[in-house]
């Protein structure tokens, strides 16, 4: 088995962290602050800006999974930097570079989002992020470098929990049987990509050549309304059905002058104003990968805040 270096430790870098070493991997976790040893598990603590320090702790690495991001509002000044500095480390070492990308690239679509979309974004996050895959793609492109990316849509299940749509703002008042709000059109259809099957995305195509030069959609479920979703995890829970709210524009408005966060999710509000459709058939098509069924992503998601809450007290 290999060594495999994962950038970050939230939900998506510690889940495929956590895989690589079920299938056998050495793996070695990047992070600003570092944390105690885990099995399985070395953590380093560096800024993954600096490339010296960087390409040190990906020596030996058969892929970087870079799975770390600069806190939300400072995306247009941290990501051109760090994503050049993963690219040298990458450079450098011949590790596999396996970027964690997201659907703001692409911008408002009409229809289903398939891979073959053009990055026409044009808010500063979806073009930053655009950018950042673009850079490496022309290093893959000119043999520098061996580089993918792997998009989800929102993600969803144990182990999200501030940054999920679907998360703390909602699981703890479903199962208490309280109504939920949400940001646009409660029932207009969204994609939700189910965390195990992004780190499951993460780990196949670092080790498959076939998935290099080119990005993919982690394999999704169909697409449900937030009210839908809402509906399955409460019957899931027990609590009897529990009322869905839309944020109608003047509340969320006055809610975001108190926010960082709020202010800074008016660029990507159209992902829940209107239809945000996930396309993964190119991925299912080419590799083992299958979204887990829908109901198995319910039951596991509804125990694991089940859990939390309970220890919690």
């Amino acid at each position: 088995m290999s060594l495999h270096v994962v950038m970050g430790f939230g939900p998506a870098g510690a889940a495929t962290a956590r895989l690589l070493v079920e299938q056998g991997h050495s793996v070695r976790v990047v992070t600003r602050s570092g944390r105690s040893p885990q099995p399985g598990i070395e953590h380093v603590a560096l800024d993954a800006a600096d490339t010296e320090r960087l390409i040190a702790a990906a020596r030996g690495a058969a892929a970087i999974h870079s799975c770390a991001a600069p806190p939300y509002h400072r995306w247009t000044r941290d990501w051109p930097p760090l994503a050049a500095s993963v690219c040298a480390a990458a450079e450098e070492t011949g590790a596999v570079l396996v970027m964690l990308g997201n659907l703001y690239g692409y911008g408002p679509v009409d229809g289903p989002m398939t891979e073959a979309l053009p990055l026409a974004a044009t808010g500063p996050k979806g073009r930053v992020r655009a950018a950042v895959w673009q850079q490496a793609l022309t290093l893959h492109e000119q043999g520098r470098i061996k580089a993918v990316e792997v998009r989800p849509s929102d993600f969803f299940g144990p182990g999200v929990t501030d940054g999920g749509h679907l998360a703390a703002r909602v699981m703890p008042r479903l199962l208490r049987g309280k109504p939920v709000s949400t940001l646009g059109d409660p029932d207009a259809p969204h994609s939700w990509s189910y965390l195990p099957d992004v780190a499951r995305a993460l780990v196949e195509v670092a080790g498959d050549e076939r998935a290099w030069g080119r990005a993919w959609h982690v394999p999704t479920e169909p697409a449900l309304s937030v009210r839908e979703m809402v509906g399955l995890l409460a019957a899931r829970s027990g609590t009897g059905p529990v009322a869905v709210r839309g944020l109608s524009p003047a509340v969320l408005g006055l809610a975001s002058v108190f926010s960082p966060l709020l202010r800074e999710l008016k660029e990507i509000r159209y992902q829940f104003d209107r239809p945000f459709v996930v396309d993964s058939s190119a991925y299912e098509a080419e590799f083992a990968g299958r979204a887990t069924p829908l109901d198995e992503q319910v039951e596991a998601t509804v125990d694991w805040w089940r859990e939390r809450l309970s220890a919690a007290g």
